[in-house]
């Protein structure tokens, strides 16, 4: 996912709680120690975080809430209380914040005392957090519409568009656990479960819905969205614009002698680039070290693809698993440079190239205030989006006949990276190589904040999709996994 966890990240029982300890130690390290850590990061201020933790935090909230109300439709108090602390420095700051919407110019604003932070809903690229600068331009790009050319979902079926399915239930499909596994996802209110689908051979058998979330509603997916930068790099492979295995084309690591130009492409898909991307979840994390590069991509309205490519090697390449928003946000660049040569509009082309073509009429992709998607996390979308991308996956990328994905990506990106220390993380996809869910270890999934996810379970023909708000995140995996085991069972070994 794109916030910080543990190492283990969502993929195994790390908490909210561990980030707010983690950023309330980070803000108060800020505040003694400030100077100390400038004169320790030799990089330029431009590469760097710049601002407390309390302003980048406030910007984040700002954020969260503003996508909660204007692209989620959510009651802004809710959206607050229950998504938007997430980038807080602690539970006691965002419990002080305040915030005002701006409804004709759909802005929100969240405030601390002296400090103010907003953000703007700009139409299908979501909403962007203002440069804390009050004069000139708050956004560097002109922003657009994306328009799908799919007729009216109701007019076409599953999973073009969303006629009901009115044939017999599958044979050989436990009814009774099915319906079971959907109730256990929402059996405890706590966890804050909005969404639950279940696909079995390409058909929804089960599907359910937070009161006030319909099919329809684009949800907080978080990192999720790393498994979309994934399938768009995959499209540029099958063009033949890119391959795996060769050295990354970033043009500022060409330089003779730069070590970066040892970095190829599948160590930035397996997050084992090797750049110094500080997270809190780094095994080896102190508050020192400053805020984190992997928050800051969220909170700093900075140029992402910029600052990210501009880090310095850490570790040699493919040495070291680290879950840092640095390698998928370098992976968009070179999806970004490959667009911009066709000669396309970036912030439209995944509709017409991905989207479109397996039954996604509106996925909302948000963007830096330079118009970069920040896939690492700012993404929403609805469960049924999820499900019809873990179709695909499930076969092996190919769509009603057309191959969409080249032969082999769903292999790729759920087999273990080898830099990885643990068995959990693949090619912008976790596995579940340590067996921590309830599912076959052939099981991989797409995760993010909040208990977001999309299990794709082969050996079974699942897709099983859970969405939900980030407060509810530590009872969500109790009732997902037991969902989980029920719906295992009502397959059973006959498939």
């Amino acid at each position: 996912m794109g916030l910080a966890l543990n190492v283990e990240n969502d993929a195994v029982s790390a908490t909210i709680g561990t980030m707010k300890r983690s950023l309330l130690v980070i803000a108060l390290t800020a505040l003694i120690g400030s100077a100390g850590l400038a004169q320790q990061d030799t990089r330029p201020e431009k590469y760097r975080p710049i601002g407390t933790p309390l302003e980048l935090g406030l910007a984040g909230f700002a954020k969260v809430v503003c996508s909660a109300v204007f692209v989620s439709g959510r009651d802004p108090a809710e959206a607050a209380r229950n998504s938007g602390h997430l980038l807080m420095p602690s539970e006691e700051e965002s419990a002080k914040a305040t915030f005002a919407i701006d409804k004709d110019q759909k802005i929100v604003r969240m405030s601390l005392g002296s400090i103010t932070r907003e953000a703007k809903f700009y139409g299908d690229q979501g909403c962007i957090i203002h440069r804390p600068e009050r004069q000139g331009k708050q956004i560097f790009f002109t922003p657009v519409p994306v328009t799908s050319a799919l007729p009216d979902a109701i007019s076409q079926s599953w999973p073009m568009g969303d006629r009901p399915d009115a044939s017999p239930w599958p044979a050989g499909l436990d009814k009774a656990k099915v319906d079971a596994a959907v109730q256990a996802a929402f059996a405890d209110p706590a966890a804050l479960t909005a969404a639950f689908v279940v696909l079995h051979k390409g058909r929804i058998v089960g599907e359910r819905y937070l009161s006030g979330i319909t099919k329809d509603t684009q949800l907080e997916s978080w990192s999720m969205g790393k498994s979309i930068v994934s399938t768009l790099f995959a499209l540029m492979v099958k063009d033949g614009v890119y391959k795996l295995d060769q050295p990354a084309p970033i043009p500022e690591w060409q330089s003779p002698g730069d070590p970066r130009a040892k970095i190829r492409t599948t160590d930035l898909l397996r997050m084992s680039s090797g750049l110094r991307f500080i997270a809190t979840q780094d095994p080896d994390y102190t508050p020192d070290k400053g805020y984190p590069d992997h928050f800051y991509m969220y909170t700093g309205a900075v140029d992402s693809f910029d600052y990210a490519v501009h880090q310095p090697l850490q570790f040699p390449p493919n040495t070291e698993g680290r879950y840092r928003n640095s390698d998928p946000i370098s992976t968009l660049y070179l999806v970004k440079l490959a667009v911009a040569k066709r000669g396309e509009n970036f912030l439209t082309w995944p509709q017409r190239a991905l989207f479109d073509r397996i039954g996604i009429r509106r996925q909302v992709l948000e963007t830096d205030p330079f118009g970069n998607f920040l896939l690492t996390g700012y993404d929403y979308g609805t469960a049924r989006n999820w499900a019809r991308l873990g179709q695909l996956y499930l076969q092996d990328g190919m769509w009603q006949g057309t191959r969409i994905l080249p032969e082999g990506w769903a292999k790729f990106v759920s087999t273990l990276a080898p830099a990885w220390k643990r068995p959990v993380y693949g090619g912008f996809f976790w596995v579940n190589g340590d067996g921590a869910w309830n599912i076959p270890r052939d099981a991989y999934f797409a995760s993010g904040a909040g208990g977001q996810n999309t299990f794709i379970i082969p050996s079974h023909q699942l897709v099983v999709v859970r969405m939900g708000h980030a407060r509810g995140q530590g009872p969500a995996r109790k009732t997902t996994n037991e969902a989980l085991r029920l719906l295992v069972a009502a397959v059973g070994t006959g498939q």
